[in-house]
């Protein structure tokens, strides 16, 4: 350090100047540590001295620091041995052990504290207590001895600002931050350093860790850890990596017995090397020392516990191929390394070429790790008050706990003040007062205004303040009107909007108000629309009926305007008429006119505006009585004399400012020197000075003047505070109070200052002056301290504090009750019950001298103005009634008053209530100086999950570093569990100066709520800590063991009188069409006949971006063109009859050629989708194993797809020398066919049909050539399909229902099939819906993605559609082919987008088909219209349906997946027990059709699987029938539609895939559901999808606005899931949009996204790990 060995005294005066002036700079994050080490050295070298030798042990000791200490006598000192100082939060200076009382600490600090300090708009100096910040630090000290590693969130660099140069050095190399890390490696090369002042370190154990310890290693592991890039891995103690060899294991493993086992369900579908990583990383769990017992700390304690703080953000390069994919790229088919219907040998090896398996230690999962073993940490008991889950989950009335702590006092009794005296001379009305003294004692000042610099502007007599008030009244009266006409009447009301800096004209305009009998309400000067609060100043303004402002001519000035001129309707306000009141403009008053004077009576004299806790703003109405009894009870209270000087730095607009300093002021010819906000943020001093230079008797200060004073204070020997006899402090009875008086005390004493002069007072806007300490006697001792237990105060209980001093609250009394007023204590919520001696309750006053309602709000009023509190037994204690003065406290020895909170600061947590001013002290008291910007700090409470979770949002200095940031939160969430008890639900850290600010700079707190809640908040760091806060969640769910049994039969049927969940299509029967079916029951056979008998026919037209019709096939043209590629294949491909080939086509009628080419060959076509060339990295490795799993002898496919298969960029991602023959079907040999094949039994594979599923898994099954007639000849039953019909299809034809439709019903049924490729869409959006209103397509076939596409990018341009000629009116079905759950909102915002181009309402309905059966349900032209119904979400959970009505709590809509296809029999059928379910009960969804797929496509014959899902019976009821297992959960419910035959319709609804449910605290989850609630939840989020790990939910959300909105999804997301699910999220991830794997059907990849999380592939924006 520069000043080490620099005698700081001896320092010229420049030199100490220029010196504070760089602190300031520092503190207030206008220069970075770094420059201003720079600057500082350079200003200290002239006067270095070199340091004598010291002994080695002393060394290391933090070098002393010129820096005054307020709240952190403990912090350690920063990496540069100085650290910076933000509104007097600055570190301790010196590392001996803490000085032994307050007043000794206070001097050492003046000796050293020379340099004036300065904040703006600060709430640190309210909260500020030395012996508070000890306790913060002691608590934190018991943490700091054992760490285990706490996941740092991970940010994409390119997000925010980056952190300075500091944070991007390696940990190594740093000089250390200031935890167990940095001491350690500063022990290293030396003794260890004395512990700073008042950082009380426990002495460490014999086991402590040595720098070459584990502890150590894994530390620092940790702390060098990588975010960004897939490099490294973070270290943690579940992970399964050995120890370097001689070393222990680490002993901070969580004991066994709190060990769940979290197998992750993936592993094993991976490599059997993962396993015994797998065994060891669970054996090192069970294999532990000596475990640590649950501390009563609390669940964050025992959490944060043994947390490694200090982890280190790394910048890498993110790894290459991650990334960020900005749109949404091809709809690829991913998939995981599982085949199924592969043997287990096989799959694995296929893996290893074919596909990445995740490994153990990848980054992101070792940062799970993390999460998972600190939340294994036992949790706090849950609290028997919370209800656990019965059937219906119903909230049970809350038990009280017994050890509650109860008020065991009587009740109390009213405590009277004394009598108000009467004085002969006292005037009838304040008025009365002016009008006197301005005209006996008119060049007595009244008013001393200061200038910016603090010295005197002018100086306003009552003779000029007299009679500029009476020509303001008598022009208001008379002379606003157009003709003189009278606009104001006595009782309107008036806005006067004056700034701070101008008091004359506000003290002219009030008193003007008060001589025309109008009513005055003082508000503050609007800045802009964006004003905090501003809206709510206008519902004031309405509430009051304002029309009329009065200002000043600069004031109007400097009010935001319009381009016209005209002054800003400002957001909420009602229209104002603005008045100018500067001299000039006024009218002198004829000689004849005087003000009318009356007697004070009960009509208002002015309105007070006062916020409630949500943010509203209303106005205390007082009366004309009331402001005369209260000037008159204050006078007799604070004993003002005529002539007095007062010094007054408050608001004079409101509150103490404007009763003590503007009314009494003036009934009793005070003269008064108003200092200005701005003049104290430029001279903290000038108060001080103004009382020496004045010579004041009393001064109103708030403890943030004290707090600046004290700062500022250099040797000002020949400063006098001795006039003082009174030093009003208005926040006084705020219990953070105490330090600021009593440090002022010590540091002006010599100057002057007594103690007695000091008076707290405790106010509000409804009671006004509740009490005030009276100026003492000299020499007569001062009222004890009441010190009381944190613990006692949540449960609403007095309890002196004994055992734990940490969490102890000292507070000091606001005085005695006002002259003439009667108080109680009532219970703060419920009716007003007088509350016993030892219990806190809400402060109630009887007195003239109060508000009287709230202007223009009865109903409020009443419960406020109107209080009748009552005894133990119910019974009204008199008939006066008493004001809420919205204060908590309670009644002391000698009938002093003590306040410890206000209701608007009250968090009712989990039944036990914690003031918020209380938190912000103690985070304060947690090194704020690093992190928080001048220490603003906003708390709050969030109702989520029917309690109350406490928010901190602080502002982060602007050189702040990551590390620090993260640091910081971590310690503040251990402080406030150790000394609150209380577990922190979000703290956020946002940009500094960014917190929405009331007038005078504080934070406006409802607002910061609602930009919290709204997700405008924008934090740079954010930590949300649910698992430990929310301890109310529903038990879970016990599954019981099911068997089958007669019991299960009663109950599934008999017993409930259900019928049985079944249904059917109608029958197939035999269809005459020129008896094709009975000739032909071949598909190969129908073309040929179809060739023959109709060779002209056009049965496929496929489009192109522009519509147009770049190629059409006759049934003729498709029998012959695949009757060449027969030929090729036996020609070039040798094929033998039976053998597999892959087919490789874009979507076209290539592919459908080729399709009849390899039935005419007798080989079984495998359709692929071909790889994408701009991604053939991630899609070339599906089509290999594709290729390879099916065995295919033979690849047709096009020229440039071949081209693809053999290029450079193919040979990366796979083996190209081991492709089976690839036949080019572009250039044929013009030989014919010698024999068209026909298979000798129906039975026969006809192809395979290959898909992906969402969970990843490839699947292929069989479809027999008897399935496909039967398939066709069901769905030209259903559509009505015939020759001379026409269908459009916009579909994928690789798979599935899509394959049918696109390659073998047209063949099948004749009908002409326009061919839309869905990626065609991509360069022309329109063209689907162009192509249905051009052909008049009365039936289409599309998918999930298409309709999704227009709807998001055709919404808007419906009527340039219209304009361009499109209509829809002929579409009578459009039809969505998918493996899912019918997506209601889509299908239901596209039928309304397009209702204008004329589709109908009923046109719009779904498909349902699985891997067991390729087309299930279908709507067809017949039938009733799908029905919706309502289920309600818990009992779905609980794998039960409950049908609800429209609009219920928690309902889903669910719309029938279309009627069941001819053929097709359905039932519902328990998973477990295969017995079959009753109707409208939920179970799997079993199929019995002959169009039934034959099996998996199985190598090495794994017929158990074949068998399970294709032949299964059921266990009781039908045990003959065979039936497929789909794997999908549903149920059929008989609904009162009737079908096409008259009975009565039976409605198939699906609910989900049984493969993608999240099993979670014994509830099965559906993650459509989840996402759904995700997505509503901020308008910036693009997509989501879910997926767990490790019993961990993960939320992955598409972030579509800026990435300043990144971080505020997170508290979102986690609200919205626990409150509609009922879970936690533990971890949320922000993505670019595009970043969803989404398959051609539309279908989220799920397992894929999982996969590519864990691997650290995604390069997020934002990971935040919940604790």
């Amino acid at each position: 350090m520069a000043d080490r060995g620099v005698d700081m005294s001896a320092l010229p005066k420049e030199v100490r100047d220029h010196l504070a002036e760089l602190d300031l700079e520092l503190s207030e994050g206008d220069i970075t540590q770094k420059g201003y080490e720079k600057k500082r050295t350079k200003l200290l070298a002239p006067f270095f001295i070199p340091p004598p030798a010291e002994p080695p042990p002393q060394n290391h000791l933090p070098p002393p620091t010129p820096a005054p200490s307020s709240s952190t006598p403990g912090h350690a000192p920063s990496s540069s041995g100085h650290a910076p100082s933000s509104s007097g939060h600055a570190p301790s200076s010196s590392g001996h052990a803490p000085p032994s009382s307050s007043s000794s600490r206070y001097r050492e600090r003046r000796s050293r504290s020379r340099r004036p300090h300065r904040s703006g708009g600060t709430r640190d100096e309210r909260y500020r207590s030395d012996i508070h910040t000890e306790a913060v630090q002691a608590a934190l000290a018991k943490h700091k001895e054992e760490k285990m590693a706490l996941p740092m969130p991970t940010k994409r660099r390119s997000t925010y600002v980056p952190s300075p140069v500091e944070t991007r050095t390696p940990p190594d190399s740093s000089s250390g931050s200031d935890d167990d890390g940095s001491l350690r490696r500063r022990s290293s090369s030396g003794p260890p350093p004395a512990p700073p002042s008042g950082l009380l370190l426990p002495p460490a154990p014999p086991g402590a860790a040595s720098p070459q310890s584990p502890d150590c290693w894994i530390n620092r592991s940790v702390q060098g850890s990588s975010t960004s890039s897939s490099a490294s891995s973070t270290l943690s103690h579940g992970e399964g990596r050995p120890l370097p060899q001689g070393l222990p294991p680490p002993a901070q493993a969580p004991p066994p017995q709190a060990q769940p086992q979290y197998k992750p369900q993936y592993l094993p579908q991976y490599l059997p090397q993962y396993q015994h990583q797998y065994q060891h990383q669970t054996n090192s769990h069970t294999q532990t020392t000596a475990p640590h017992p649950p501390s009563q700390a609390g669940v964050v304690a025992d959490m944060l516990a043994q947390t490694r703080l200090g982890l280190q953000e790394n910048n890498g390069p993110p790894p290459e191929g991650s990334g960020p994919t900005l749109t949404r790229g091809p709809r690829v088919d991913l998939t995981k390394a599982v085949v199924r219907g592969m043997s287990r040998v096989q799959s694995r090896s296929s893996m290893m070429e074919t596909a990445d398996g995740v490994p153990v230690n990848s980054r992101v999962s070792t940062k799970i790790q993390q999460l998972l073993n600190t939340l294994k940490r036992p949790k706090r008991p849950e609290l028997s008050e919370f209800f656990t889950d019965d059937s219906e989950e119903i909230v049970e009335v809350p038990t009280p706990d017994p050890n509650t702590p109860k008020p065991e006092g009587r009740q109390i009794i009213p405590v009277k003040g004394e009598p108000l005296g009467v004085v002969s001379n006292w005037p009838p009305a304040l008025q009365a007062a002016l009008a006197r003294w301005g005209s006996t004692q008119a060049k007595s000042p009244a008013l001393t205004a200061l200038d910016i610099t603090g010295k005197p502007l002018y100086t306003l007599t009552y003779g000029k303040l007299w009679s500029r008030s009476v020509k303001l009244a008598y022009t208001l009266l008379n002379k606003l009107g157009p003709k003189n006409e009278q606009i104001l009447k006595p009782g309107d009301r008036v806005a006067l909007v004056y700034p701070n800096s101008d008091p004359g004209m506000f003290w002219v305009a009030f008193y003007g108000c008060l001589l025309a009998e109008v009513i005055p309400v003082p508000i503050e000067v609007p800045l802009s629309r964006k004003d905090a609060g501003s809206s709510q100043v206008g519902f004031l303004l309405g509430s009051c009926g304002v029309g009329l402002a009065l200002t000043s001519e600069t004031c109007l000035k400097g009010l935001p305007k319009t381009p016209t001129g005209e002054i800003l309707s400002f957001k909420g306000w009602p229209r104002l008429k603005w008045v100018v009141t500067d001299s000039k403009y006024l009218t002198k008053p004829s000689k004849d006119w005087t003000p009318h004077v009356p007697t004070a009576n009960t009509e208002p004299a002015y309105i007070e505006y006062k916020a409630s806790k949500e943010g509203t703003v209303m106005g205390v109405a007082v009366s004309k009585v009331a402001m005369l009894t209260h000037c008159q009870a204050l006078t007799q209270a604070c004993n003002y004399c005529e002539g007095e000087t007062m010094v007054n730095v408050l608001d004079f607009k409101k509150d103490i400012g404007l009763w003590h300093g503007v009314l009494t002021a003036v009934m009793n010819r005070i003269h008064t020197i108003s200092v200005p906000y701005a003049v104290m943020k430029a001279c903290p001093l000038s108060w001080v000075q103004r009382v020496h230079v004045n010579k004041a008797r009393v001064a109103l200060v708030k403890c943030r003047d004290l707090h600046w004073a004290m700062m500022a204070h250099r040797d000002q020997k020949d400063t006098s505070l001795a006039s003082l006899r009174m030093l009003i402090v208005a926040d006084g009875a705020n219990p953070w109070s105490v330090s600021s008086c009593d440090a002022f005390l010590n540091v002006f004493q010599p100057n002057g200052l007594k103690a007695e002069v000091i008076c707290p007072c405790a106010t509000s806007p409804e009671a006004m002056t509740v009490a005030i300490r009276r100026p003492g006697v000299p020499g007569t001792p001062l009222p004890a301290r009441a010190i009381l237990s944190m613990g006692g105060l949540s449960h609403g209980v007095i309890r002196v504090n004994t055992e734990d001093k940490n969490s102890a609250l000292t507070v000091q009394d606001a005085g005695h009750v006002m002259p003439g007023a009667l108080m109680c204590i009532v219970k703060a919520d419920g009716p007003p019950l007088l509350c016993k001696t030892d219990e806190i309750g809400e402060i109630v006053i009887n007195s003239r001298a109060g508000g009287t309602m709230y202007y223009g709000l009865p109903g409020v009023t009443k419960n406020t103005f109107e209080v009748i509190p009552v005894n133990s037994s119910g019974a009204p204690i008199g008939e006066i009634p008493f004001v809420r003065s919205g204060l908590l406290g309670f009644v002391g020895p000698g009938s002093l008053i003590f306040v410890v909170g206000k209701n608007e600061g009250l968090l009712n947590v989990s039944g036990r209530r914690h003031n918020a001013d209380d938190l912000v002290a103690t985070a304060l008291a947690v090194e704020p100086v690093k992190t928080v910007y001048r220490g603003r700090i906003s708390v709050f409470s969030v109702t989520v999950f029917y309690d109350e979770r406490i928010v901190i949002v602080a502002e982060q200095r602007p050189d702040a570093s990551e590390e620090d940031s993260f640091q910081w939160m971590s310690r503040v969430l251990q402080a406030i569990d150790s000394i609150h008890q209380v577990g922190l639900y979000c703290l956020a850290l946002v940009p500094a100066n960014t917190l929405p600010k009331t007038p005078l700079g504080g934070i406006h707190v409802s607002d910061a709520k609602q930009f919290f809640l709204e997700g405008n908040l924008h934090p740079c760091n954010i930590l949300m800590c649910p698992h430990t806060c929310v301890t109310n969640l529903p038990k879970p769910r016990q599954k019981q063991p099911v068997g089958v049994g007669p019991a299960s039969i009663m109950v599934g049927n008999l017993v409930a009188g259900k019928r049985i969940a079944q249904a059917s299509g109608r029958d197939l029967g035999m269809i005459e069409d020129q008896d094709l079916i009975r000739k032909h029951l071949y598909l190969s056979e129908a073309l040929q006949w179809r060739a023959q008998t109709d060779p002209d026919h056009v049965l496929y037209v496929l489009l192109n971006a522009k519509g147009v019709a770049v190629c059409t096939a006759t049934c003729l043209q498709l029998h012959k063109r695949a009757e060449k590629i027969a030929a090729a294949l036996m020609e070039k491909g040798s094929i033998n009859t039976g053998d597999n080939v892959v087919l490789l086509y874009p979507p076209g009628i290539d592919l459908i050629a080729s399709f009849y080419g390899c039935l005419y060959a007798g080989c079984v076509p495998v359709n692929v989708r071909p790889p994408h060339p701009q991604n053939l990295g991630a899609t070339l490795p599906t089509v290999r194993m594709i290729i390879d799993v099916s065995k295919a002898a033979c690849i047709l496919t096009t020229q440039n797809l071949t081209r693809t298969l053999r290029s450079k960029e193919a040979s990366a991602s796979v083996n190209i020398k081991t492709w089976p023959t690839i036949i080019d079907t572009d250039d044929l040999p013009r030989r014919r066919l010698p024999q068209i094949y026909k298979p000798p039994t129906a039975e026969m594979i006809a192809y395979l049909d290959f898909s992906v599923s969402t969970t990843g898994v490839l699947t292929g099954v069989k479809i027999s050539h008897v399935a496909v007639s039967a398939l066709c000849r069901s769905i030209k039953l259903q559509c009505e399909l015939y020759s001379s019909r026409q269908i459009a299809i916009c579909l994928d034809p690789y798979c599935g229902l899509g394959f049918v439709l696109w390659c073998l019903a047209s063949v099948y049924s004749g009908h002409q099939s326009i061919l839309i490729p869905p990626f065609e869409l991509e360069t022309c959006l329109s063209l689907w819906l162009s192509t249905l209103s051009q052909y008049r397509i009365r039936d289409t076939f599309c998918s999930y993605s298409v309709m999704e596409l227009c709807t998001k990018g055709l919404g808007t341009q419906t009527e340039l559609l219209k304009a361009r000629g499109v209509n829809l009116s002929c579409v009578r079905s459009c039809v969505v082919v998918a493996e899912e759950r019918p997506r209601l909102v889509l299908t239901h915002s596209f039928s309304k987008l397009f209702k204008d181009l004329g589709l109908s309402p009923r046109a719009v309905s779904t498909a349902f088909g699985s891997r067991v059966n390729l087309a299930i349900c279908m709507q067809g032209t017949t039938g009733p219209d799908p029905s919706t119904v309502y289920v309600d979400l818990k009992s779905l959970r609980h794998d039960r349906v409950r049908l609800v009505e429209r609009g219920a709590p928690q309902s889903l809509p669910l719309m029938e997946s279309g009627k069941i296809l001819p053929g097709v029999r359905v039932i519902i059928v328990n998973p477990e027990t295969r017995g079959p379910l009753g109707d409208s009960h939920l179970g799997e969804i079993w199929i019995n059709s002959p169009h039934n797929a034959s099996g998996y496509f199985h190598i090495y014959g794994e017929e158990s699987l074949q068998a399970d899902h294709f032949n299964t019976k059921l266990s009781f009821g039908d045990p003959t029938t065979l039936w497929a297992r789909t794997g999908y959960l549903g149920f059929v419910k008989r609904t009162e539609l009737l079908d096409a035959a008259g009975d009565r319709h039976d409605a198939l609804f699906v609910v989900g895939s049984l493969d993608e449910t999240l099993e979670l605290r014994g509830l099965r989850y559906h993650p459509t559901d989840m996402e759904t609630s995700v997505s509503r939840a901020h308008r910036s989020i693009a997509e989501s999808a879910v997926f767990t790990w490790t019993n961990l939910l993960v939320v992955v959300a598409e972030l579509g606005g800026s990435e300043q909105d990144a971080l505020d999804l997170v508290p979102l997301i986690t609200n919205v899931v626990l409150e509609e699910h009922h879970l936690i999220v533990g971890v949320v991830v922000i993505v670019d949009p595009g970043v969803i794997p989404i398959n051609s059907r539309g279908e989220k990849q799920r397992m894929h996204l999982r996969d590519s999380f864990l691997a650290d592939q995604l390069d997020p924006i934002y990971v935040a790990y919940n604790m």
